[in-house]
């Protein structure tokens, strides 16, 4: 794709987010190499406990650590990936000037908010990659030690816990096949059903929203009636994945993580703390009080149906698209049992 046709100028975007990330936990350069060979160990460490929690098998490899800018930038990178249908869309659309400006503006917008998440995002797993090309593990360093010592814990276990997370991700996405086609397919979903092509409707959807009742996030608040269709189907997808990895993180026991259950409680009441009101706004606006809900009911639905059929019965959630919980199975495991049979 030629510069011109860029949604989002993502190399401004990456540059943004690299000068306004907030400086991350003070640490030499020694402590620094150790932090990284540690991580990489875990993470290498971790995938024998995925296997034997899930029963699934993925593909290894090993995590690239990163820093706060260099976890902005390769999300700056997805979202060329992400927005690749709408690109085409708008470029059928609009002039290629009229296309340019447009990707400066949302360069801009897209780099701030990258600097406030860099600092916020412990690993992550990147699953919006184009077709035959697999997503790296990425673990930002300066968050992980940031978090540990604010929370009090034990950085070799809890950098274990972290790695349990990411690594079930990464074998979620490697041990079935179907899962990166579908998740493309629901991106285009959701840009299909955007009409971001048509200005004048989107004003008007917005002006409709600003007349009625307040709340919500600022997704849903543009949403139109077929993307909400699409969001709930991939609010239950989402609600499963993060589910899965939280069941996980616990499910290895205190044999593997000895202070699991003590690092668990300090999250959870890290996860609680929102910040100062600003911080709060800005998370409900981003909908990541949302992605909070999709950690805790999916892992409940985990949980629930683990306990019901065991591990080999829940395993059949990855046999096809049509196996996923919906977002009302999700808050509901025995329906899904029911369903699937």
């Amino acid at each position: 794709m030629s510069a011109s046709r860029h949604v989002v100028d993502t190399g401004l975007a990456a540059s943004i987010a690299a000068r306004l990330a907030p400086p991350g936990p003070s640490l030499s350069l020694v402590e620094a190499a150790d932090v990284v060979v540690m991580l990489r160990d875990l993470t290498d460490a971790a995938e024998a406990h995925v296997r034997e929690v899930t029963g699934l098998h993925g593909r290894v490899g090993p995590a690239t650590v990163v820093d706060r800018a260099g976890w902005a930038e390769a999300n700056a990178e997805g979202f060329d990936n992400v927005l690749a249908p709408l690109s085409d869309l708008l470029t059928r659309k609009q002039n290629k000037v009229t296309v340019a400006a447009t990707a400066k503006v949302t360069g801009v917008q897209i780099g701030s908010l990258l600097a406030w998440l860099s600092s916020k995002v412990l690993g992550q797993y990147e699953a919006f990659q184009p077709e035959g090309q697999e997503g790296r593990l990425l673990l930002v360093a300066p968050n992980i030690v940031e978090a540990e010592r604010k929370l009090g814990v034990d950085p070799h276990d809890f950098r274990l816990w972290v790695a349990l997370h990411e690594v079930t991700h990464r074998t979620q996405f490697t041990a079935v096949p179907w899962l990166h086609a579908h998740v493309r397919e629901e991106v285009q979903n959701l840009v299909r059903a955007s009409k971001l092509d048509d200005p004048e409707a989107l004003v008007a959807r917005i002006k409709q929203l600003a007349a009625g009742p307040r709340g919500g996030s600022l997704i849903e608040l543009i949403q139109t009636p077929e993307q909400k269709e699409v969001m709930d189907r991939v609010t239950g997808f989402m609600s499963l994945l993060e589910g899965h990895a939280e069941h996980v993180m616990d499910g290895v026991g205190p044999s593997v993580v000895p202070t699991v259950h003590h690092i668990r409680a300090r999250f959870e009441q890290r996860r609680l703390d929102r910040g100062g009101p600003f911080e709060r706004l800005l998370r409900r606006l981003l909908g990541l009080d949302l992605k909070a809900l999709q950690y805790s009911q999916g892992r409940a639905f985990v949980g629930a149906v683990v306990n019901e059929v065991g591990m080999a019965g829940f395993n059949r959630v990855w046999t096809s698209p049509e196996t996923l919980p919906s977002k009302a199975e999700i808050t509901d495991p025995a329906a899904w049992i029911a369903r699937i049979g």
